[in-house]
This record gives C-alpha cells, sequence and structure tokens, in this order.
C-alpha cells in the first residue's frame, strides 16, 4: 500500500512483529500498542511531562506512565489524571496483517480547547496545566488581552477580593510591548499562576443586588459609598457601587467615587488599597468592561479593615504630620486645577525633588500646596513624587535590614498609582493621594542613611551593549545590587538600547520564582521611565535613567531563587514544539 497525499498513512509494520512485543515506536514518535486483541496509537510523549509512554504499563484498556503515573484511555488517549492532560491518539487499521497509523491525531488542539484547559488550570491551581495552555495560545496568536481576561474573570469570581495575584497579572499586561515572545509567555503564565494560587480553595463570589429601581443622582451615590466605608460597612457600599454601575456611571466617574472613599484616610494599608484600585481599572481599561461589576465590587473587601496610617505612632510623633495635611485638605476646593496649566521648569523639577527628599515634611506639604495652588497639573506633581520615590530605592544601603527594601518599595508602587490616576482625573479630594505619598517619602529617609553612592556611568568600565544579557550574567550571583546598578548605569551611558535593557530586566524578573512585589517595581519602572522618555532634556534622561536603576538594584536583591515555575514555562514551551525531552540512550 502507497501513501498519498489523500491518504497519507504510516506503514508501522506486520501485526506479528508488534503483537511479538507489545507496542513499537514509529515515524513521528507515534507509540503503537498491541492490547486485547486490538491496536492503539498514542503519541509516545506522556502529555503531563514528555516522558516515553512506552516504557509505562498498559491494563485493562488504561496505559500508565512509570514516572509520575499518569493513566489515559489507550482508545481515546483520555486521561484520567486531570493535571496530565489527554495524549493525542491516532487511527488505526490492519491491512493484510499489515498495521497502518494516520499520522493525524484524531483530535487537534484548538483556541478554544487551550481556553479551557486554562479555565480548569486556574480551578485546580496546576501550573503546568496553566503554562501549556498560555504557550498554546501565544503559539496560536491569540491576543494577550484574551488570555488575560480568563484570569481576571476566573480570579475576581472565585478570589476573596482583588489580591496580589490579579495586580500581578494585569502588571505583567501593561509591560507585555516591552517583552519578547518568551518573556510575553513566562509574563501571563506567571501573573495567570499567581491568581491561581490566591483563588485556590475559595468558593465563587455572589454579588449583592443593585438598589430596586434606583434612580438616585451620582453625587447622592457618592455620598453614600464614602459614608458606608466610613463605617466599614462593605455590603452597603457593595449595593450603592452596583446601582451606580447599573445606572450607567462611567468608568472614571466610578473610579472617583472609589477614591474618593479610599483616600478618605491615609495610605491604606501601606498604599496596597490606592494600588490595587489602580491596577483593578487598568485591567477593566485592558479587557473591556463587560467584567465591571465583579471586578470592581472585589475591591470593596479591600475597606474593611484596613490600617489607617493616620492612627500610626509615626504619623503623629515626634512630628504631626496628621494636623497640617488636614488643613490642607479643607482647602482643596479652592485650589486652581483647570487648564491652563502652568509649567515647572527643569530648575523647578531639582528643587522640589530636592525638597520632596529633606527631612522638613511641613516644608515640603508647604511647597506642593503652593505649586497646586499656582495652577501646575496634579499629575505633574505627582510624577516628581513618584521620581523622589525611586530615588530612595537608588540611595538604598544594603546595609539596611533586608525587609526594608519592602518599605521603600511600597512607597514607590504607591506614587506610582497615584500618578496613574491623577493623569485620568484631577478632582480635589484624589489630590490628597499625593500628600500622603510625599510624606511617605520623608518617613523612609532613615532607609538612606547613608545612602548607597549613585553609580558614576562615566567611571564604569566599557559595557558592551551588543551583550545585555551579561546584566543575567550577574544576577545569578546573590546580592549584586551595587554591580548590577554599575553595569545598568554603563550599558546607558555607552549607548545601550533602553529597550533592549527593558527587555533584559523583564527577563531577570520572570526567570526567577519572584514574589509579589518585584512584579510592582518592574512594571512601575518600566511605565515611569516610558513617559519620561517622551522627553530628551537632561533632567528626563537622568529621571529615566533613575527608574531603571532603581528596578535594576531591587531585583538584585531579590535574585537568585530556585527558578522553579520559569523551568515549568520551559517545559510547556518544548513540549507544545514537540521536542523530545526525555530520549532512551
Amino acid at each position: 500500500m502507497q501513501q498519498t497525499q489523500s491518504q497519507p498513512w504510516i506503514n508501522a509494520g506486520t501485526l506479528a512483529s508488534i503483537q511479538e512485543k507489545g507496542h513499537k515506536i514509529i515515524h513521528g514518535g507515534i507509540a503503537v500498542f498491541y492490547h486485547e486483541e486490538q491496536v492503539y496509537a498514542v503519541d509516545n510523549r506522556c502529555p503531563h511531562l514528555g516522558f516515553p509512554l512506552h516504557m509505562g504499563s498498559l491494563c485493562d484498556g488504561i496505559l500508565t506512565c512509570h514516572w509520575h503515573h499518569a493513566r489515559f484511555d489507550v482508545c481515546s488517549g483520555g486521561t484520567l489524571d486531570p493535571w496530565a492532560d489527554d495524549v493525542p491518539s491516532y487511527e488505526v487499521k490492519v491491512e493484510k496483517e499489515v498495521v497502518w497509523v494516520n499520522p493525524h491525531p484524531k483530535q487537534t488542539n484548538s483556541i478554544e480547547k487551550y481556553k479551557l484547559r486554562l479555565r480548569e488550570g486556574l480551578e485546580q491551581n496546576l501550573g503546568l496545566v496553566i503554562a501549556k495552555a498560555v504557550v498554546g495560545l501565544v503559539e496560536a496568536g491569540v491576543p494577550a488581552t484574551e488570555i488575560m481576561e480568563v484570569g481576571i474573570k476566573f480570579g475576581t469570581v472565585y478570589g476573596r477580593g482583588w489580591n496580589s495575584g490579579l495586580t500581578i497579572l494585569t502588571a505583567m499586561a501593561n509591560v507585555l510591548p516591552k517583552l519578547d515572545k518568551a518573556a510575553t509567555i513566562l509574563a501571563l503564565y506567571q501573573g495567570l499562576l499567581h491568581v491561581a494560587r490566591n483563588s485556590s480553595g475559595a468558593a465563587a463570589r455572589h454579588l449583592l443586588k443593585p438598589l430596586p429601581g434606583a434612580d438616585v443622582p451620582f453625587e447622592r451615590l457618592t455620598e453614600w459609598y464614602r459614608n458606608c466605608i466610613e463605617v466599614r460597612d462593605t455590603q452597603g457600599a457593595e449595593r450603592v457601587l452596583l446601582t451606580a454601575i447599573h445606572q450607567g456611571t462611567s468608568l472614571e466617574q466610578l473610579s472617583e467615587m472609589m477614591l474618593m472613599a479610599v483616600t478618605d484616610h491615609f495610605y491604606l494599608d501601606g498604599g496596597h488599597t490606592f494600588d490595587f484600585h489602580n491596577k483593578a481599572y487598568e485591567a477593566i481599561g485592558l479587557i473591556g468592561e463587560a467584567h465591571t461589576d465583579q471586578t470592581l465590587t472585589s475591591l470593596v473587601r479591600l475597606l474593611a479593615n484596613p490600617t489607617r496610617s493616620e492612627e500610626l505612632h509615626q504619623w503623629q510623633s515626634p512630628v504631626d504630620l496628621v494636623d497640617p495635611l488636614k488643613e490642607v485638605f479643607a482647602q482643596l476646593d479652592s485650589f486652581s486645577l483647570a487648564e491652563p496649566f502652568t509649567d515647572i521648569s527643569a530648575a523647578d523639577e531639582v528643587r522640589i525633588v530636592k525638597q520632596l527628599l529633606s527631612d522638613e515634611p511641613l516644608e515640603t506639604v508647604n511647597l506642593v500646596t503652593e505649586l497646586l495652588n499656582s495652577g501646575v497639573h496634579p499629575a505633574h506633581l505627582a510624577q516628581l513624587v513618584t521620581l523622589a520615590a525611586a530615588e530612595r530605592i537608588v540611595g538604598f544601603h544594603t546595609q539596611n535590614d533586608f525587609g526594608d527594601w519592602i518599605s521603600v518599595l511600597h512607597t514607590f508602587t504607591y506614587n506610582h498609582a497615584v500618578h496613574e490616576r491623577l493623569r485620568r482625573s484631577n478632582h480635589p479630594l484624589l489630590i490628597r493621594a499625593i500628600y500622603h505619598g510625599l510624606i511617605r517619602i520623608y518617613l523612609d529617609r532613615f532607609l538612606n542613611i547613608p545612602s548607597a553612592q549613585r553609580p558614576d556611568a562615566s567611571a564604569v568600565p566599557a559595557v558592551d551593549t551588543t551583550n545585555p544579557e551579561r546584566l543575567l550574567e550577574i544576577l545569578d550571583q546573590r546580592q549584586q545590587v551595587n554591580e548590577a546598578a554599575r553595569w545598568t548605569a554603563g550599558f546607558l551611558h555607552a549607548g545601550g538600547d533602553p529597550n533592549a535593557l527593558l527587555n533584559t530586566l523583564g527577563h531577570a524578573l520572570l526567570r526567577e520564582d519572584a514574589e509579589f512585589h518585584s512584579f510592582q517595581m518592574y512594571e512601575a519602572a518600566v511605565v515611569e521611565y516610558e513617559l519620561w522618555a517622551t522627553r530628551n532634556d537632561a533632567f528626563a534622561i537622568r529621571a529615566g535613567e533613575t527608574m531603571l536603576l532603581a528596578a535594576t538594584r531591587y531585583l538584585a536583591a531579590h535574585a537568585p531563587t530556585p527558578r522553579e515555575q520559569p523551568h515549568i514555562a520551559r517545559i510547556a514551551t518544548r513540549l507544545h514544539r514537540g521536542e523530545r525531552l526525555f530520549e532512551e540512550a
């Protein structure tokens, strides 16, 4: 029998030869089995981790892989173990005592099948299943926002409210334009994996109902929402929020309403509350507003019992930082917050950042108030406050307690979130968030005593700008914080491509078993760098360098790790490509 285009069957040999040994491996890595007087064919690679199935056992129609004991129906390829995936099976026929196998599997992996497997991986918190689904979807050309949408919908329904996993996923979606395909797969996989972990074991979250037949003015709904949050009544707040959503309130109005409540108190939960709100709005911006009610209500639980920083000793003593801010906040409605806005010169930017980093908090508050009163755009001030927070990371000395990296990180990512929101809204009450952030910069001042020396790029040995991977080699060793920063400074000074550096920093993050804050650090630094890069003056160039140095130092401090999660993603990629992970000698 000859192979033709219309009938491309593979000659697997005589039936007797397969009966004699019980199995045979043929072209294309297909395993042919003789069992219970029938012939079956499946892919020889166990879909779990790629081990050769012909080395397993076949009993009562069940083919078992001996490495992790995944079990498969030898006829259909279906698995009894959801963590293993189905193994592709092939049609077989016997003609004149010769066995022929169709090289095309009976079932093919479609986009919908990959999405289904992704949901199953999320439901069962199975990292390898999630990784395989992500690889399949990316290789099939599915837009990253569609992949992300699966995770956002799952995490907001089955999680315990908006959480770090959903924040990581959204942050990684924001930086995908700066990453190559390999890093894109890792970014989506890591984000989805953290969503699964945060949602593991949680029941579905059922929404309350909006107020019946309500036609309440938005201003009144805002008042009700803030009052509910003030007394920690999250159920009442959820009903009010859902009422506003169902009345067709715009996303920007909803964000203002919710963030007014967040900023009614100071720096809630170390900045996480504001940051998480910002990420939820960004997620909706990426995936669309069809899931707005489930996404935004997932934030309400964050306000049930957050730490209110004005109640903390350090905000009240030895310097009372609370009452002076309350006096300023009482004047916010009188500020000039309409176009045309007043520009800030580069010289004034230097002066402002210097003041933000000083040990004179009340003078800093007065300066910011003067600038706002003079018509400076709140977002421009927020950008400078974020820059000052990044300077704290650049100046963070490694003699500090290791855990204090998170203190300067929180201040930076909080101020980045404030900057992002004020780029979209300059509502007077949201401007309170700028003041909360600048006080945190003041409170972090001791973490720059002594201050780490900023690398002098002109004094750094020559850096090969064609080899940005050198940074990864440096980060293969522990605590190469200053060495990595020197390399980054030298790379930029030598004219290295910032985009290549951003991609390399992305790999530095994604090849590790990174914890939540490292993802926050990278994303905030990338976004802030891109905003400074729209200018080409000396101050903006230095500010952009500050962002890259801050990211480099933070990632270097938290590397290397065992790198287990990226290893799983690499296995998933190799399996998708059909590579033989485990061959007999």
